[in-house]
């Protein structure tokens, strides 16, 4: 009993802005969310990520805090809404993938092509998956769904300059953790250069 009253003097705290009340709160479930995130993501940088983007949400969201709810099942919510955008974006890129792949199949090459572009495309992907969070979003929304800069900028509440920026970055990260093969060059041409 004790403790819930310690949670809901706590989350009232934060409710003002309190920052010492936040760092308890994050010391007391922070463990708990990596844990329950890395069931479902299978990769630790994934699951503390997603750990960290939960409390910068329950930070910027802190005013409009229910103290008479549960604080641990708020944050869970939170954990699980962010898991299942996780995977929406996940299944997009596959999807796109499994297109380009397709394509692939219907064009007549040699067998030592395909290998080859089965692998760029592994890498692609691996790559990818090793941007920040942030940056990950805004390059799937404009390079696999096919939005522009203002749009995805009013879409995050963020300057179309940004949006531009973030994406040069990944591109730069991408190229330069990309091997240098033929198809690789090929795949960087039909994904990025349009």
């Amino acid at each position: 009993m004790t403790e819930r009253i310690d949670e809901k003097k706590l989350v009232e705290h934060l409710r003002k802005g309190d920052v010492i009340a936040f760092d308890t709160l994050f010391d007391e479930y922070s463990q708990k969310l990596f844990g329950f995130a890395l069931k479902y993501l299978k990769n630790e940088s994934e699951a503390e990520e997603l750990v960290q983007e939960v409390f910068i949400k329950v930070w910027e969201n802190r005013k409009s805090l229910k103290s008479g709810l549960s604080f641990k099942a708020y944050l869970f919510t939170i954990s699980l809404n962010q898991i299942r955008k996780y995977f929406k974006k996940r299944a997009i890129s596959l999807r796109y993938f499994q297109s380009l792949k397709d394509e692939k199949e219907l064009a007549e090459n040699t067998t030592e092509q395909y290998v080859d572009y089965e692998s760029t495309l592994a890498q692609l992907n691996k790559i990818i998956g090793q941007l920040p969070p942030r940056r990950r979003e805004i390059f799937i929304k404009c390079k696999m769904e096919g939005k522009n800069s203002k749009e995805i900028a009013a879409e995050l509440n963020i300057s179309s300059a940004t949006v531009d920026n973030q994406v040069s970055e990944s591109l730069r990260f991408i190229r330069s953790n990309l091997n240098d093969t033929s198809i690789a060059l090929l795949l960087m041409g039909v994904l990025f250069l349009f």
